[in-house]
């Protein structure tokens, strides 16, 4: 795709507003259809994006997979360490109300911090994986 200039031009230009609507997906999920999962995979579809039109040896420079495995640990322990809070607060294991002065804020916290865990472990996941299957059968090249 390194001779398709216009497909170049027009990924440029459109991988900020996916990744921005991402965010919006993200942080709105509470509030609306939307959430975590489903702002992982928009991200990942970024990324993709981005791999499928400048290459693969590009978007690993840009994400390496070593980011990816970091991040998707560290959703998971945001994941697991909210719950744990809840826990280490006197709640059961995600008992969202334990985790503000209010069961409200409680909630909306917990919900917060859930979905971005979920969020980040997912878009690294489908990124890795992507990576995995789109550098099948090529050699040294840092995966």
């Amino acid at each position: 795709m390194r001779e398709h200039t216009i497909l170049r031009v027009i990924t440029k230009i459109i991988i900020a507003p996916i990744l921005i609507f991402a965010l919006y997906v993200q942080f709105h999920g509470d509030y609306s259809p939307g959430g975590g999962f489903q702002a992982g995979v928009v991200f990942a579809a970024a990324i993709i994006l981005y791999a499928l039109i400048f290459g693969l040896a590009d978007a690993r420079r840009a994400i390496p997979p070593g980011l990816l495995r970091v991040t998707g640990a560290l959703g998971v322990l945001i994941y697991a360490g909210t719950g744990v809070i809840a826990m280490l607060k006197g709640g059961n294991f995600l008992d969202y109300d334990y985790l503000a002065h209010d069961a409200i804020h409680g909630q909306h916290y917990g919900l917060l911090l859930v979905e971005f865990g979920v969020g980040v472990t997912v878009a690294s996941v489908i990124t890795s994986i992507f990576y995995v299957f789109a550098g099948r059968g090529r050699r040294g090249d840092g995966a």
